[in-house]
C-alpha cells in the first residue's frame, strides 16, 4: 500500500471524533491507551515460546478457572494502562472478582470492561487468543463511580471491539457508526486501516459450535446441527464445521466470511458459558454494527439487564438468516419433526 494511503488507528479515530460527540478526545485517550497495551501484550505473545510465559500462574480467577501466565500479564498491563488514560473511572475485568475503581478519577465518565485474553486455554498450543472491550459512559447523575455504574444493558455500550493476536494481530472496533477493521504493522508499529466498513454475509457457510457437549444440548440446537450437517443443494449445505475453542478467533472468521457461532445452554451450564458484560455485549455490539444479529436463544443480547458482573448468558451470534433459523428451531423444538412425520 502506497504511504499516501495509509490511516492509522489514531488518525482514523480523530476524523471520527466529532462524529460520536467525543470533542474532549476522552474516547481517542482511552484507544491510544488500548492500543499501546494491545502492542505490549501482542509482544509477550509473540515470544511466548521463549521466555517462562507460558502455561498456569498457579492460581484461579473468579470462576474457578485456573489462571495461564499470559492471562495475569494482559489484565495487568490493560489495567495500568487504562488507569494511566485519566479518563476511566472504573476497568471492571473478567479476572478480576471486583471492579477496579481508578484512583483520582472517580469522577470521571467512562467504564471499561475488558477480557484480557480470551481463548486462554489455547496459549499453550499456539492458537489464536485476543483481547475484547467495551467502553461505556457512567450515570452523570452522580458525581462519583460505583458499582451501579456498571450495572447497563449492552445497547447502552460507546464503543466495544477486540484485538486478535492471530497470524497478524488485529484490532477492530465500532462507535455506533460501522465496523472497521486494523492491522499491526510490526516494521511501523502502528495499527493501520485493512478492513473498512465491515460487513458480515446474512447467510454463511461456517457454524461454529462445540460438537462434543452435542448429548447436552436443547433439542431444538440438535435440530438446527443437524440442519446444518444435511445435505441440501438449494441452500449450499451441508455447511462447514469451524470450532476452534476461541470465541474471538471464531467470531472474527465469521465476521469476515459469514457464519454462525453458538454457545447454548447445556445440562452443565444452563445459563451458558460465556460472559455477558466481557464477551457477550461487545461481540454482539461489534456484529449488530455489521449487519449480523445476536440472541442468547430468548432475547436481544444487547436487552438483557445484568444482574452481576460475571454473569453468563447463552450466545447465538453472527449472520443474519443463520441466527433467525437457529433460534426459531431452540424455541419450536420438535415441530420441524412432527412435521416431516405428517
Amino acid at each position: 500500500m502506497p504511504y499516501s494511503q495509509i490511516i492509522t488507528l489514531e488518525q482514523f479515530i480523530v476524523d471520527q471524533q466529532s462524529l460520536y460527540k467525543d470533542a474532549g478526545g476522552s474516547l481517542s485517550r482511552i484507544f491510544r491507551s488500548l492500543e499501546l497495551a494491545a502492542k505490549v501484550v501482542n509482544r509477550d505473545v509473540r515470544k511466548a515460546g521463549l521466555v517462562d510465559i507460558l502455561g498456569n500462574h498457579g492460581a484461579t480467577n473468579t470462576h474457578g478457572e485456573e489462571q495461564k501466565k499470559l492471562d495475569v500479564i494482559a489484565n495487568d498491563v490493560f489495567i495500568a494502562a487504562l488507569s494511566k488514560s485519566g479518563e476511566v473511572s472504573i476497568v471492571i475485568s473478567e479476572e478480576n472478582d471486583e471492579p477496579v475503581f481508578v484512583e483520582g478519577c472517580e469522577e470521571e465518565k467512562y467504564i471499561v470492561a475488558i477480557d484480557p485474553l480470551d481463548g486462554s486455554s489455547n496459549i499453550d498450543v499456539n492458537a489464536s487468543i485476543g483481547t475484547i472491550f467495551s467502553i461505556y459512559r457512567r450515570n452523570a447523575a452522580n458525581k462519583v463511580a460505583s458499582l451501579a455504574d456498571c450495572m447497563q444493558k449492552g445497547k447502552h455500550q460507546v464503543a466495544a471491539g477486540y484485538i486478535i493476536y492471530g497470524s497478524s494481530t488485529m484490532l477492530v472496533y465500532t462507535t455506533g457508526l460501522g465496523v472497521n477493521g486494523f492491522t499491526l504493522d510490526d516494521s511501523i508499529q502502528e495499527f493501520c486501516l485493512s478492513h473498512p466498513k465491515i460487513q458480515i454475509p446474512s447467510q454463511g457457510k461456517v457454524f461454529s459450535i462445540n460438537e462434543g457437549n452435542y448429548a447436552d444440548f436443547p433439542e431444538g440446537v440438535q435440530e438446527y446441527v443437524q440442519y446444518c450437517k444435511a445435505k441440501d443443494k438449494e441452500t449450499n449445505r451441508p455447511y462447514g464445521a469451524r470450532y476452534i475453542g476461541s470465541l474471538i478467533a471464531d467470531f472474527h472468521r465469521n465476521l469476515l466470511k459469514g457464519g454462525i457461532f453458538i454457545y447454548p445452554p447445556t445440562e452443565k451450564t444452563p445459563n451458558g458459558k460465556l460472559r455477558l458484560m466481557y464477551e457477550c455485549n461487545p461481540m454482539s455490539f461489534i456484529v449488530e454494527q455489521a449487519g449480523g444479529k445476536s440472541s442468547t436463544g430468548k432475547m436481544r443480547v444487547l436487552d438483557v439487564l445484568p444482574e452481576d458482573l460475571h454473569q453468563r448468558v447463552p450466545l447465538f451470534i453472527g449472520s443474519a438468516e443463520m441466527v433467525d433459523m437457529a433460534v426459531s428451531m431452540l424455541n419450536n423444538a420438535g415441530e420441524l419433526v412432527a412435521a416431516d412425520a405428517r
